[in-house]
């Protein structure tokens, strides 16, 4: 069986790299947080049938993998853009007009917060302060951090992903 589809669909699924990702922890206890990164790590997300294969093979209610999953911010339950756009929502931005930058970048992309454009390029949060104050308004993308934004600048700035 080959790889997930973006809609993660468990026909196409592939169950084996799951199981490869297993072998590392059977017979050891208190493995699911640590399961569940692996799997994330291979996917770039954490995929439902993968959840389910994991509680099945480690007989873990599947309810304790989805809690576990919700619960810790590091897990994400849908496919998330090869490029993660954070637009901070701090005081010092929102003091400085991020707001109207935010909502350019959603009108470029065509999406929400918390989405993923649909050719999986970029996903779109918002977070509560960078520490990048003195460059407000600020985001970054994956690793780097642009600063003292406008409206204006945005489409050159995604051009580069």
């Amino acid at each position: 069986m080959s790889g997930v589809t973006a809609t993660g669909t468990e026909k196409d699924f592939a169950y084996d790299k799951v199981e490869t990702l297993l072998q590392e922890f059977t017979g050891k206890k208190g493995v699911t947080v640590p399961v569940l990164q692996k799997i994330q790590e291979e996917f770039g997300y954490l995929p439902r049938p993968a959840m389910e294969y994991v509680a099945k093979r480690l007989r873990i209610p599947i309810s304790k993998i989805f809690g576990v999953a919700t619960f810790y911010a590091q897990f994400h339950l849908h496919p998330r853009g090869r490029n993660i756009i954070r637009v901070c929502r701090g005081t010092a931005c929102h003091v400085r007009g991020v707001s109207k930058v935010a909502e350019k970048i959603q009108e470029i992309l065509g999406i929400g917060v918390g989405e993923t454009t649909e050719d999986l390029n970029f996903t779109y949060e918002e977070v509560a302060c960078i520490g990048a104050c003195g460059l407000a308004p600020v985001m970054t993308i994956n690793d780097k951090t642009y600063g003292k934004l406008a409206s204006n600048k945005l489409k050159g700035i995604l051009k580069k992903y």
